[in-house]
Order: C-alpha cells, then sequence, then structure tokens
C-alpha cells in the first residue's frame, strides 16, 4: 500500500491516519505535508510513530484557516472518534462546584456538577470534589450554614448532630432569625469569592460595631468566627500572593507522561489534579500541554487571567489565540514564575513526577530499573540480567548459583544450580569457569541468553569471566562486577566493568536492582549448599547403618531432630522409635559413638 503525499497541502490543518477503516490517529499540524511526511521517513523517534507508519493503510487531511482552527478540531475529533493512540486529557465527569442555593428562605451550600452556564450561586469549578468538601466544612464551622436537603430541612422538629457540632445553626427550627442567616450567607459567599484578608478586616471591624453597641454576645460570636478563620488560615496552604493562575505540568519517563493541575483561586490553592499516561503518542510535550489545557477548559467559564507552565512552550500565542476565539477570553500563557508563586511552581512540577513514581514503584519496579541501568552501561536495551555466585563449607559442598532477572523480575523457573567438583571446592575462580562453561552452553537459545552478566567479587574474577565470554560466540555479553566495600557495609559497594568503574548513584534504583541480584544468588547458592551439606552429614551417619533405612531414618530425625541428639540419646530412648528394638539401638550407639 503507498500513500500519495504529494496531494498533503502545505496548510494548517488536522490528519487523520486509518487502518482497515478505522481512526487508529488524529493530529494537527502547522504544516501538514510536512508533519504528515516525517511518519513515513526511514527514522522514528520512537515505538509508537514506528507503530502508526507500520499499521496506516490510508489518510485523511483537513484544512483549516489558522492553527487554532486545527487545535479545536483536533480535540473534537478526537473526542467523538476515540482513536486508540490518541488520549484526551479529561475526566468523564465535570469539575464540581459550591453552590448555594436560591430557592429557599434558608439556602444551603452543597457540591454540585454542572456543564451548564453557572451564576452568581455558583463558586469555582474546583479541580477535585474532596477540596470542594473540605471548603464546604470550613465555611460550616465558621458561618453555620445548612448542607442538608431541602426534604430534611422541612421534617426536622429538634436540631441534628450538625448543630451539636456547631457546624449549622439549626434554621430548620427557627433558632435563628432569617435576617442574620442570610448574613451568614452573605460572608460565606464573601470568603469564598474574596481573600481571607478581607474576610478577616470585615470581621474585625464588626467586632468593634457589635462592641460599641454593647452587645457583647454577638461580639463574642464574630470573634469566635474570627478565632476560626485564624487558625483555618494556618492550617490550610495558602499561596503568598492575592491572585488567580493555574498551573500546568507535564513529566515524561519511560513510557509514561504525568500530567499535574494545580488552580489557585485569591491565593488560595483551590485543588489539585494529577493524570497518568500511558502507551499514548504525542509528538513532544508542547502538545500534551495543547491537549490539557484545551480539555481542562472545556466546559470552565472560571478561567484566569494568567496559565504557568512548568515548561517553556514555543507557540504561547496559539493558546491565547484559542482562548480569546473559543472563550472570548485574555489569558497569558507564562513559564517564568515570580519568587511568591515559586513554591507552587516546584509543588506542580513535583506532582507530574510523582504520578510516574508512584506508578513505577508499583507496577513497573524492575522496567525502571532495567532501563536505568541500560542508561549507566550505555545499553540500548536490557532484556535479561543473570547473577552468579558460589558457596561452600569449609572447602566442602560447594555448589553455584545462577539467578535470572528481566523487566517482569526475578524469572525463578529459570534459576539454576550447579555442583562445583570437589577438586574445585573453595577455588572460587576456578568454580566460577566451571559454571561459566557450562551455562555458556545454553546461549544458544536467544530466549535464555542475558545481556548482562552480574558476578559477585573483585577484578580477578571480573577479567576471568570477560575472557571466556570474549572466547565464545556471545562476545556482545556485558560482564560486570559488584565489589563489597571495605567494611562489607551496604550502599559502600562498588560496580566495575572492564572499562572501569561505573559510577552509580547509591540510591538510584539501577544500583538497587543489582544489590538485589547479588543477594538473591547469594541466598539461593546457600540455601543449596546447606540442604547439600545436610543431606551428606544425613546420609554418612545414618544411612550406613545396618538395618536403618529411609523410614526409621525419618522417624529418627522427627523424634530427635537432629544428628546430636540422636548421638546423645540412650538406649531406652531410642527404642520409643516404633520399629527400633534394643538390638537396633545399641548398634545406632556404636555407630554413633
Amino acid at each position: 500500500m503507498s500513500i500519495n503525499l504529494k496531494k498533503v497541502p502545505n496548510t494548517p490543518g488536522v490528519y487523520k491516519f486509518f487502518n482497515n477503516h478505522e481512526i487508529i490517529y488524529i493530529g494537527k499540524a502547522k504544516d501538514l505535508k510536512k508533519r504528515v511526511s516525517s511518519y513515513f521517513g526511514k527514522s522514528h523517534k520512537d515505538r509508537k510513530t514506528s507503530q502508526i507508519k507500520f499499521l496506516t493503510d490510508k489518510v485523511e487531511t483537513f484544512t483549516t484557516k489558522n492553527e487554532v482552527e486545527a487545535l479545536l478540531l483536533e480535540q473534537m475529533l478526537i473526542k467523538e472518534n476515540k482513536p486508540k493512540f490518541n488520549i484526551l486529557l479529561r475526566d468523564d465527569k465535570t469539575y464540581p462546584y459550591i453552590y448555594f442555593s436560591s430557592d429557599h428562605d434558608f439556602p444551603g451550600v452543597y457540591l454540585k456538577r454542572t456543564k451548564k452556564a453557572v451564576d452568581r450561586n455558583y463558586f469555582g469549578p474546583f479541580v477535585s470534589s474532596e477540596a470542594v468538601k473540605k471548603s464546604i466544612k470550613e465555611i460550616q464551622k465558621i458561618y453555620k450554614v445548612r448542607n442538608c436537603s431541602d426534604t430534611t430541612f422541612a421534617n426536622r422538629t429538634r436540631p441534628c448532630i450538625e448543630y451539636q457540632m456547631k457546624r449549622c445553626s439549626a434554621p430548620c427550627v427557627n433558632h435563628i432569625k432569617k435576617v442574620d442567616y442570610f448574613e451568614d450567607i452573605t460572608g460565606a459567599k464573601s470568603f469564598i469569592s474574596s481573600s481571607d484578608t478581607k474576610t478577616i478586616q470585615r470581621l474585625t471591624k464588626d467586632i468593634d460595631v457589635a462592641v460599641s453597641k454593647l452587645d457583647f454576645e454577638k461580639a463574642a460570636q464574630i470573634r469566635d468566627r474570627l478565632n476560626r478563620l485564624n487558625l483555618l488560615k494556618e492550617e490550610q496552604s495558602v499561596v503568598t500572593f492575592a491572585t488567580d493562575v493555574d498551573i500546568f505540568s507535564v513529566h515524561a519517563e519511560l513510557t509514561y507522561l504525568g500530567v499535574s493541575i494545580i488552580v489557585v483561586r485569591n491565593g488560595k490553592i483551590r485543588g489539585t489534579k494529577t493524570h497518568l499516561i500511558k502507551q499514548a503518542h504525542f509528538e513532544n510535550l508542547e502538545d500534551v500541554y495543547q491537549s490539557a489545557i484545551v480539555n481542562f477548559y472545556d466546559h470552565q467559564t472560571d478561567i484566569p487571567k494568567k496559565i504557568l507552565c512548568t515548561n517553556p512552550l514555543e507557540n504561547n500565542k496559539l493558546l491565547e489565540d484559542m482562548f480569546n476565539t473559543k472563550h472570548k477570553k485574555k489569558v497569558k500563557i507564562i513559564h517564568s514564575p515570580n519568587k511568591s508563586i515559586r513554591p507552587i511552581f516546584s509543588l506542580c512540577r513535583l506532582n507530574a513526577k510523582q504520578v510516574i513514581k508512584n506508578h513505577i514503584s508499583k507496577e513497573d519496579k524492575y522496567t525502571y530499573a532495567i532501563q536505568k541501568l541500560s542508561n549507566y552501561l550505555g545499553l540500548e536495551n536490557i532484556r535479561k540480567i543473570e547473577g552468579y555466585d558460589v558457596s561452600h563449607f569449609s572447602s566442602d559442598s560447594a555448589v553455584a548459583s545462577c539467578v535470572v532477572f528481566s523487566k517482569q523480575g526475578p524469572e525463578k523457573k529459570n534459576y539454576r544450580l550447579f555442583n562445583i567438583p570437589k577438586e574445585l571446592s573453595g577455588n572460587d575462580i576456578g568454580s566460577l569457569e566451571h559454571v561459566i562453561q557450562r551455562r555458556i552452553k545454553y546461549y544458544a537459545d536467544s530466549e535464555l541468553k542475558p545481556d548482562v552478566i552480574l558476578i559477585d567479587g573483585g577484578k580477578n574474577q571480573l577479567n576471568f569471566v570477560n575472557s571466556i565470554i570474549d572466547k565464545s560466540d556471545h562476545h556482545e555479553i556485558k560482564v560486570i562486577s559488584i565489589v563489597k566495600g571495605s567494611k562489607r557495609v551496604r550502599a559502600t559497594e562498588t560496580i566495575i566493568s572492564e572499562d572501569g568503574v561505573i559510577e552509580l548513584d547509591k540510591y538510584s534504583k539501577a544500583f538497587l536492582l543489582l544489590q538485589e541480584i547479588r543477594d538473591e544468588s547469594h541466598s539461593f547458592a546457600i540455601r543449596a549448599q546447606r540442604n547439600k551439606k545436610r543431606k551428606k552429614i544425613n546420609k554418612s551417619v545414618l544411612d550406613n547403618i545396618n538395618g536403618i533405612g529411609s523410614v526409621l531414618k525419618t522417624r529418627l530425625m522427627k523424634k530427635f531432630k537432629n544428628i546430636q541428639k540422636i548421638k546423645d540419646a540412650s538406649i531406652e530412648q531410642l527404642m520409643t522409635v516404633d520399629g527400633i528394638n534394643e538390638k537396633m539401638a545399641k548398634n545406632i550407639q556404636n555407630e554413633l559413638r
């Protein structure tokens, strides 16, 4: 199948890629021909681009007047068609508002979601419902505004628990006058729409007025509200500037994108939102910002005059023109924070990184660590790592272990143990040679062949293993060694290769992975060596006694737990074991002593 790129115009617009009549990807471009042609060149930036090229059997383009129209059309078409290689950076649900009911003598305050145009009784939107719930509780603590339904309100005969908790003035049973309640509603709206400073100033004046009128009870009530407000101000996160701004941050790592949004209104953080994007295709980070911003404000009317992006964008004007065209608002897109907003700027950037880190730590621990190790070692892609260790006991019963790790973690089904010949027992280098020479025969199977071999040892062991690999048909395998520190303290180890010391951050995922492989190979070898030694000891002292078969041996070990206790046992004690008479008991004593 061939795609005729000559018919693609050099104009702004939107393009669709099809596979078997199904739309698989939608994109926009300032120059359609240049952008579409880039997909079908010889080199590709990432795996997704290669996949799109491989699957595409048809291309459609739509010309627009300018980039703004292309951006809006792209997002609309993605929303409608949901192509497999696109992702729409928005939630299915609408963003929540704080809503004050207007059709009741005693209005309530509620969380409400809506796509419709909002009036003066709506405050928001907030980024999350938790932020709304928290704000409503704050309002209730200070102004004692009801949060119950109109039905509950109409059927109350006595105050509810909200009144007892001092979060409601109980208008349902006439514990407050309508005029006073209306004043509380007005104060609550002012609290949401203005800064804390203004509210505090107003309440301070109200106290002075009440005192001047000798209304000390009212003055005390306002004072309590003021104390709660000041306490709240200390507890909550407050930005040190009184302005409205939304902050967006995008971070890319491995095959993931982390998107963080922080909404600030009147100097207060109204909420935060994060997205984790997996297996999506974007040309660059700027495209992610554009998608996130366009969709975030799709149904919003509360749009700030400034939007701060933690990465510089090449075309700020495109988004600014989009706001002017779609929302009839002038918005400035900036990326350099002033001093007062830098802490929130840094927090937003950290959130974008953290959402990826949290996912990796739970689901892709080894993928992440191996990717980092690949970077340190200068390898394009590590699929498998083998770790080796030799264990012996007083130059006897020596065994060697081989453990296998991949991006999925330990592959225990591929673990192997090697018995070391007696003449090599205690000779670590000779034992390594024996093991590697035996293991290397299996490398003809590409599924078993490792990209990296890790040994626990010094430069001598490293050089020796390297010489074996170099003489084989598998010289591309990278051999590294983990060398213990002088005092054998963890995190003091050194990683070396034939090129010298590999500088790894001692707390990096890559370094921790090598430690885990070393520890696993050591534990596997130790367990095998101990089992081998135990079997040897048991066999040498019991299996050679006439009349003692596997059944009696099992009964003796079950009764006395170990050989030493069997040796110390009296004839009478030995005879308590089913199947052992006096003659056999004496024979056991004679053989063991």
